[in-house]
């Protein structure tokens, strides 16, 4: 990506946006707005240029540990592709170790990168899933995501309060024992 060209084209854009909303781009509030609001589009979506394979790859290591890791309560801020407003959470991700665990940061890494791009939560549950399982090969992922959208808080039906959970798992989290001692080991964590 040309940053500097997405930058100018996001600007100009920005600016028709304030015209056409019926504001004034040269009002001395609204001068460096568009500006501002370029450079932050291109932070909120910077996980387009991250690959989350690499990152989990980069710090993989031989051990012989084959019980559950846990690493929760990992909070993320992504963007609703439908609206292009935030929505916000936290991610409980949990893999069972085949002869390699990772980094325990990189798990949260991968959460950063999936959450820095337009998303729905449901997609994005599922994108943490694949990539470590495919980078990683366990016995077994799975992912929790808890989240509020600012789309259903500030417009249409207006529910401040709302929390959309959202989950997907494979391998050894088939099974239900597995899956419960997962859910109750997150649960603790919020009392």
């Amino acid at each position: 990506m040309n940053e500097e060209k997405a930058i100018k084209n996001i600007k100009a854009s920005v600016r028709n946006t304030l015209i056409e909303i019926g504001e004034n781009p040269e009002r001395e509030g609204l001068l460096k707005t568009p500006e501002r609001v370029a450079k932050a589009m291109i932070d909120l979506t910077r996980g387009y240029n991250e690959d989350a394979s690499a990152v989990l790859n980069s710090a993989r290591f031989k051990e012989d540990y084959n019980q559950m890791v846990i690493v929760k309560d990992i909070p993320f801020y992504s963007l609703c592709e439908h609206h292009i407003l935030p929505f916000y959470g936290k991610a409980h991700v949990a893999y069972i170790p085949n002869g390699y665990i990772t980094g325990l940061s990189k798990v949260a890494r991968v959460v950063d990168i999936f959450s820095h791009r337009l998303q729905v939560q449901e997609r994005m549950t599922t994108q943490i899933k694949e990539c470590i399982m495919n980078a990683l090969q366990p016995l077994g992922v799975m992912v929790v995501l808890e989240a509020k959208h600012m789309c259903m808080q500030m417009r249409g039906v207006a529910k401040s309060d709302c929390v959309t959970t959202t989950s997907d798992f494979c391998g050894a989290f088939n099974q239900a024992k597995t899956r419960e001692e997962f859910l109750s080991l997150i649960r603790n964590s919020n009392k």
